[in-house]
């Protein structure tokens, strides 16, 4: 036995200054201490020597202690005064203070922590003398099906609690010793593989296991105590599982139970997993459960997977898989396909083209009812059946009815379910169509007669002559890019063309120089074509315009012999005095006609045929070296034409066969005198020459006619040019154009009928007549409202009694 005073188990001793906050000191006592008491355990660093005070022992709560630990005044050190049990307190918290007799502190609180090391004085025991167990058939080896429980009143986690289970007897010993195994450390009661084997091929039991538990883990040495396992074979009902069908959207209260398993051994837990991960659970007792509604177009079946385990989640077993598959419900109306671009059709495509097939899919079980789908045309829809719809196939083809190129259609389909019967579901799809053009027409000119068009021949080669225009009816602007050309009347090619391919735009331009000798008129006949080629009927009349362009003589102006003239005059010059003659250059040429332009002093006259300049008056105002300026105005002293009238006659519109016959020696008899022939010309005015047409009879005579088939009903007054023996004088012919009965007479407006009332005078006379009439009945209403007042004025017995008769 260690002497008390040598039994100082303190490792160490800070040194800590009075003020500072000292470190806990900790101490070990050994439990159940056999030796004598007091035991001194640890000197207290508190050097109580070098002060005047005492040493103060305080328990856990701060209060003076009180139990078996005290302060040896003297040394210091610290003592306990009994044997302590671990099991009783296992620690011993305290203060010690160095104080003065008046309480004043010098030193600490210094805490200590005393700590009782554990004697191995318990004896472990089972939580049961005798246990039960149940073990089915069919349990894996080495899977532990019971638990032992066992407890050792020592220090947790030393040697002296350290358990170990072992199995010291099994009772039978058939078939085999060794059918169960017990798991040292945990205690856990498992099949051995012999037993396992065994047990497949019979039933025995129950079996009786002595086991014991000891301390001191693996040591040979320790307390031991021992109980019995009585264990209880039974049979397996671990089964496998029929399928479970399952109808979606099941309205049952949740969760709701679909089947259950059943481990026959003893201790169980069970763990369910769905493959897929789906809303199903299971319970203590093996009830296995859908917790809320399933979805067939989610998930059509699924696999649970189920296993019996014991309290560490090992398996018993293998585990039993339950198929559920999900039957299905009319419960997804049928989803259109989205709706996209406009789908083209080229215009004119023949009925039965198909345009889409329409493809809507239902969720619901593929093959089934709620799955078949129809189809149906809603409105709207063109007239005359312009689409057809396959109600099984959904394909959408073109009808009879014929459709225009630019045309857009949005048309409705209805696709139902359960084949069309009612209370299928539905749903509205979408198909936009559009009609495509195609080059089905040819470019036409707007105006097929251009002119006539006057150009006089010394027209400069460049200059715009006419623009013609053309419309396309197509709509695709490829189809509307026009090529023009000039496909007769122009064999020198005196005229050309420019044009941009899509603006329908030609312009008609000069080319070269025209002369009136070569070619008086031409009429060009220019065709307009589609660039991309033509589908359908060739291009028809309206493809062509015919340009009608008469060339006018162009007389050069008269030439004089000088460019300038000069007099030199004096200023007392009379008046009448020949000043110079201005001559043409070409004495052979016809004779001029002169004039002044800009005789501003009226000083000067010329001689309209002889050209003869000559003083008009004395040049007053005039001074020496003075200089005056005159322009002269030479023109061919040509005939000029002498109108003369012509009697209106009438013509028929729209134009007739007949026309009206002009005299060439009518209107002037003077000109028309003497032998030869008469020649007739229309006047150069544009329009008459566009509106009328002139031929010769014979020598004497022409024969005038409606150019159009349609003039406007009026009078016109058409000029025409006649030239006989050098003379030329023009006639104004009056034509009345009207409308005309089958017999050709003029249908004419009758005017008012000489003395007729006018509308005016008639409403005179109806309003004089009404005032006349409203006159005399206000006079006669006067008389016998008169009458009446003087009646009322006599006295009853004045008016006479009706004689009887």
């Amino acid at each position: 036995m260690v002497p008390a005073c040598l039994w100082l188990l303190c490792l160490s001793v800070p040194q800590v200054l009075l003020k500072a906050q000292p470190a806990e000191l900790y101490v070990e006592v050994p439990e159940n201490y056999g030796g004598n008491f007091p035991l001194y355990l640890t000197k207290l660093p508190l050097h109580h020597e070098e002060t005047e005070g005492q040493i103060v022992l305080l328990g856990d709560s701060g209060m003076v202690a009180e139990g078996p630990f005290a302060v040896d005044p003297e040394s210091g050190f610290l003592l306990v005064t009994r044997a302590l049990d671990r099991e009783e307190q296992a620690e011993y918290r305290l203060q010690v203070t160095l104080e003065t007799e008046d309480g004043r502190v010098l030193g600490g609180p210094q805490p200590v922590l005393v700590h009782v090391k554990d004697e191995n004085d318990q004896v472990p025991h089972f939580s049961q003398a005798i246990y039960r167990a149940q073990l089915s058939q069919g349990t894996r080896p080495g899977t532990p099906f019971f638990f032992l429980e066992a407890s050792d009143g020592d220090e947790p986690g030393t040697a002296n609690s350290d358990l170990r289970f072992h199995i010291l007897s099994q009772v039978p010993a058939q078939p085999s010793p060794d059918m169960f195994q017990l798991e040292p450390q945990l205690g856990a009661l498992a099949l051995s593989p012999k037993g396992s084997t065994s047990l497949d091929h019979t039933l025995e039991g129950p079996y009786q296991l002595l086991v014991q538990v000891k301390d001191l883990g693996d040591q040979a040495s320790g307390h031991q105590t021992t109980a019995t396992i009585d264990v209880s074979i039974v049979e397996n009902t671990w089964v496998p599982l029929e399928p479970i069908h399952l109808a979606e959207n099941l309205e049952v209260p949740y969760p709701h139970l679909i089947a259950q398993v059943h481990w026959s051994g003893g201790d169980v837990c069970y763990h369910l997993e769905s493959q897929p991960p789906g809303p199903f659970d299971a319970d203590t007792e093996g009830k296995l459960y859908v917790t809320r509604g399933l979805d067939r177009e989610s998930q059509a079946e699924y696999l649970l997977q189920v296993w019996a385990q014991n309290t560490r989640g090992e398996d018993y077993a293998e585990p039993l898989e339950l198929q559920v598959v999900v039957t299905d419900e009319n419960d997804n109306a049928p989803v259109c396909p989205p709706r996209g671009p406009p789908i083209s059709i080229p215009e004119l495509s023949p009925p039965g083209t198909e345009i889409t097939r329409l493809s809507a899919e239902d969720a619901d079980a593929p093959g089934s009812p709620n799955a078949h789908i129809v189809y149906r045309l809603l409105i709207p829809e063109p007239e005359g059946r312009a689409f057809e719809l396959d109600p099984t196939s959904g394909s959408m083809t073109l009808g009879a009815a014929p459709l225009q190129a630019g045309q857009n259609f949005l048309l409705q389909v209805l696709a139902v379910d359960l084949a069309g019967a009612e209370g299928g579901l539905s749903s509205t799809c979408e198909v936009a169509v559009l009609i495509t053009d195609i080059n089905d027409h040819a470019p036409e000119f707007t105006t097929s007669q251009i002119g006539p068009i006057s150009l006089p021949e010394d027209t400069e080669p460049g200059t715009l002559v006419a623009t013609l225009m053309a419309t396309d009816a197509d709509l695709e602007p490829a189809f509307r890019v026009m090529d023009f050309a000039i496909e007769a009347g122009d064999v020198e090619r005196t005229f050309g063309l420019d044009w941009e391919p899509d603006t329908g735009h030609a312009q008609l331009w000069l080319r070269k120089n025209l002369s009136y000798e070569a070619a008086p008129s031409y009429k060009l006949v220019v065709v307009v074509r589609s660039v991309v080629d033509l589908v359908g009927p060739d291009p028809g009349p309206g493809s062509t315009a015919t340009v009608t362009v008469l060339v006018e003589r162009v007389v050069p102006p008269p030439k004089l012999d000088q460019e300038s003239y000069e007099a030199s005059v004096p200023v007392s010059t009379p008046a009448g005095s020949l000043l110079l003659t201005i001559q043409p250059s070409d004495p052979m040429s016809s004779p001029l006609r002169f004039s002044l332009v800009n005789d501003s002093e009226s000083w000067l006259c010329i001689e309209e045929g002889s050209g003869e300049v000559h003083t008009a008056r004395p040049l007053q105002g005039a001074q020496p070296g003075d200089t005056y300026t005159v322009l002269v105005e030479a023109q061919d002293a040509a005939p000029t034409l002498l109108p003369a009238l012509v009697p209106a006659q009438h013509l028929c519109t729209p134009r007739q066969s007949h026309g009206v016959v002009i005299s060439g020696a009518s209107g002037n008899s003077d000109l028309a005198s003497g032998q030869g022939p008469y020649s007739f010309a229309l006047g150069p005015n544009p329009t008459v020459q566009r509106d009328w047409r002139l031929q010769a009879l014979n020598d004497s005579h022409a024969y005038l006619t409606l150019a159009l088939h349609w003039v406007e009903p009026q009078e016109h007054v058409v000029p025409v040019v006649v030239s006989h023996n050098d003379q030329m004088w023009q006639l104004l012919v009056r034509v009345v154009v009207c409308r005309c009965n089958v017999e050709g007479q003029c249908l004419r407006k009758v005017g008012r009928l000489k003395g007729m009332p006018t509308k005016l005078s008639a409403v005179g006379i109806l309003v004089g007549t009404l005032a006349a009439i409203g006159f005399f009945l206000i006079l006669i209403f006067t008389h016998l409202a008169l009458s009446r007042k003087k009646d009322l004025d006599q006295p009853v017995d004045s008016v006479p009694l009706r004689a009887a008769v």
